[in-house]
């Protein structure tokens, strides 16, 4: 039998903003336990938890002070342990997000890099460096806007990639190396089965820290020969976690975010002694249209193929816009988004479904300045946005704020537009985004075809798609602008799923996705 990673559906939880168990207005692991129940009739497989170790929050738990315990605005270690036990009793996985490019600024081996000298133990656990006068090591930038280097007292400067309060880590010392492994046994030990692991391309640097070129960019899908970003280097440390995680029983696995621009230098991430599976960036940014998708998907295919690893597909995460809006908003968005729900998860391999996309949610972009929390909404001075409008509280039930997250208010403030997509709301309405997903995991989890049946294109007309998975399912969408009939090969096949209505002979009218089996 196949792993369970290569074709699960893994469910992204955003701890502060799925559930709140305590009234604080903040999103908790035992607001995450209560609704495990929902996350099993969803018929997700496993859920990906964002971090909730202690940290300051300079950048929503991605500043991390201690690996091994809970911040206590998300609960405690018992919590968390708890967590993983419930989520097995209903069947699920459970994976963490590991953050080893950096740690905060409070974490303890910084705090002591800071109290020692140049050239010490405690600095070489991070990238200080001389600078050239009274200016930084190079003119490297930080994702967020602004230099990646930092002064202290000393003169010296340390390197951040993201925001200041997150130094980088030498990944070139064996401390930084051993600390990790012992981090990865710790969690392991009390059983979760893998880690999603952020910045999964950034750990390595070019030693000689030499000054980005006009074709490198400090964020976004990395182009081949980044000094910080997709580094060959980084793959000695994936060997030796897979090491670790192939001593566990339990097909115990690693995720990666790995932005680069090349679909072959992605699939390097994967040879069957590193990572298990990685996010599909190329499918995620491609826009709403027939060509670029199926380039997206074709493109994935072919270079995971080649070192044996299955493709994963996602339109949503923490970190961008959610896919309604970004396929036009309004009405269009939701039948786009609908249609693309049952693309993904007709294809072969694994798939992620962040955390309101099965509700319809929108991107909320009119949240007022103050209430933001990104660090690039302040470094940029509000050039950007931030990632702060996918990242809205979600609404369970009601007709008014906060809609059942928590017995309080909500960190940021939802639409009261809102009242229409609560979970409450779309439970048993039939034509709801929500009974949508339900039924497509559902089939997902029963058909044969859709557990390993090969990927076969369909001739179709323009800004269709149209592909069989082996041997008796398909799947056609129509991306276009105008209705489009369906495919010769499906005169004889029943209808299975539709994203919308379809036609007594088979058109599909635009913006419109529909399963098939023969």
């Amino acid at each position: 039998m196949d792993a369970w990673w290569r074709r699960s559906v893994i469910y992204q939880v955003y701890v502060r903003s799925f559930a709140d168990s305590d009234g604080d207005g903040i999103g908790d692991l035992p607001g995450v336990r209560s609704r495990l129940p929902y996350l099993r009739d969803l018929g997700v497989d496993a859920l990906w938890i964002n971090p909730f170790y202690p940290s300051p929050q300079a950048d929503a738990g991605y500043d991390v002070a201690d690996y091994r315990d809970v911040d206590p605005r998300f609960g405690t270690l018992a919590d968390a342990e708890a967590l993983i036990r419930d989520a097995h009793a209903h069947g699920l996985r459970v994976l963490f997000d590991l953050v080893p490019n950096h740690t905060s600024e409070e974490h303890p081996w910084f705090r002591a890099a800071l109290a020692a000298p140049p050239g010490s133990r405690e600095r070489a656990r991070y990238l200080f460096r001389d600078g050239q006068g009274s200016l930084p090591p190079n003119n490297w930038q930080s994702a967020f806007g602004g230099r990646a280097w930092s002064r202290v007292a000393d003169g010296q400067w340390y390197l951040h990639l993201f925001a200041p309060q997150q130094p980088d880590l030498d990944w070139t010392n064996d401390e930084v190396r051993a600390e990790f492994e012992a981090i990865l046994r710790f969690w392991f030990d009390r059983g979760v089965d893998g880690f999603r692991i952020d910045v999964a391309h950034g750990l390595a640097k070019d030693p000689e820290m030499p000054d980005l070129g006009a074709g490198h960019a400090p964020s976004g899908p990395a182009a081949t020969g980044h000094p910080h970003w997709d580094l060959d280097e980084v793959h000695d440390v994936y060997r030796a976690w897979r090491r670790i995680s192939d001593g566990y029983p339990g097909d115990r696995t690693f995720v990666g975010e790995i932005w680069v621009a090349d679909p072959a230098r992605l699939a390097r991430y994967l040879r069957p002694d590193e990572l298990h599976t990685a996010f599909n960036f190329t499918f995620l940014l491609a826009p709403w249209d027939a060509k670029a998708l199926r380039a997206a998907v074709d493109e994935s295919i072919q270079a995971l193929s080649a070192v044996g690893a299955p493709a994963t597909w996602v339109l949503s995460n923490h970190d961008v816009v959610r896919h309604v809006t970004r396929y036009g908003g309004g009405a269009a968005g939701v039948r786009r988004a609908r249609a693309a729900a049952l693309l993904m998860l007709a294809l072969p391999g694994g798939a992620y479904v962040y955390q309101g996309e099965e509700l319809g949610l929108p991107e909320v972009e009119d949240l007022p300045d103050e209430l933001r929390e990104d660090p690039s909404f302040r470094r940029t001075r509000g050039a950007e946005t931030g990632r702060d409008g996918c990242r809205v509280p979600l609404p369970w039930s009601g007709t008014a704020p906060p809609f059942g997250f928590g017995p309080g208010g909500a960190w940021l403030p939802q639409p009261a537009g809102w009242a229409e997509l609560t979970a409450d709301r779309q439970t048993g309405d039939p034509a709801s985004m929500l009974s949508l997903y339900r039924a497509a995991l559902r089939h997902r989890a029963a058909l044969p075809a859709l557990a390993r049946g090969a990927l076969t294109w369909l001739p179709a007309a323009d800004g269709v798609l149209a592909f069989r998975r082996d041997p008796d399912f398909f799947c056609v969408v129509n991306a276009g602008e105008r209705p489009a009939a369906a495919p010769s090969d499906l005169r004889r096949a029943r209808l299975l799923l539709a994203s919308g209505p379809v036609a007594g002979d088979g058109t599909l009218p635009p913006a419109t996705a529909a399963w098939y089996v023969s």
